[in-house]
């Protein structure tokens, strides 16, 4: 089972400083038929205008990712992390018994435009804890590039979470051919391009959830650089 999720009806909230689109219920957006995915909870697509950002606030018990793709995110949390986000670069805290952090954007002039996922983890309480690591383009060209995992595998960060996010880039030829786990859930976002997923054409900001499913294929990618997420069940 396939179900479309299309960018012009994610729910949208803007703030002046802020715009931001919601695939799932978030704050003021509230959609009793979108409320997250398996385990995967948020994923806002935000863009923050130059000198502004979110103030210091709390998390608990969630994991959370910040993928940017323009600009750069000035992170700093309680637990000592000081950190500049540029594209390219995934971010993931665990917010475990809690932490406060910022996010801001000091470029001059530039939007920062990134995508903040939450995933609910399989394990509650434990001690905050932040990691950060970069993956070259090249990495994720014609492939899909894993990212995030439960089990730090092929070098991407570690979530206290049962998913697995990965990152690709494509374009022309390069296709893509993946076997699923039926019993698992999978979900496609497409961050910026056109692509087709299952033989389903997505555009930027289109995502597709997949259920019961035995096999994912990407193909006609036009300029698309897309995240898949391996769900819990």
């Amino acid at each position: 089972m396939m179900t479309l999720r299309l960018s012009g009806e994610r729910g949208y909230a803007d703030h002046g400083w802020l715009k931001s689109f919601h695939s799932f219920s978030f704050a003021g957006y509230h959609d009793p038929a979108h409320m997250g995915f398996g385990n995967l909870r948020v994923i806002n697509e935000d863009r923050i205008a130059a000198g502004r950002g979110f103030g210091t606030h709390s998390h608990r018990n969630m994991e959370i990712i910040s993928y940017v793709l323009s600009g750069e995110l000035a992170h700093k949390d309680s637990i000592g992390n000081i950190k500049g986000i540029p594209p390219g670069d995934v971010q993931r805290m665990s917010a475990g018994t809690g932490v406060q952090h910022s996010e801001f954007n000091h470029a001059d002039g530039q939007t920062t435009h990134f995508l903040q996922i939450w995933i609910e983890p399989n394990v509650t309480g434990i001690a905050p804890s932040y990691e950060q690591k970069s993956f070259a383009d090249a990495e994720k060209r014609g492939a899909l590039r894993l990212v995030a995992s439960p089990d730090g595998a092929q070098g991407s960060v570690l979530m206290h979470a049962d998913a697995r996010l990965y990152a690709g880039l494509l374009d022309g030829d390069e296709s893509i051919t993946l076997a699923l786990d039926p019993a698992r859930k999978t979900y496609v976002h497409l961050v910026r391009g056109e692509l087709q997923v299952n033989g389903q054409t997505l555009h930027t900001g289109d995502a597709l959830g997949l259920q019961s499913e035995s096999e994912l294929q990407l193909s006609h990618g036009q300029g698309a650089e897309v995240l898949m997420f391996d769900l819990a069940p």
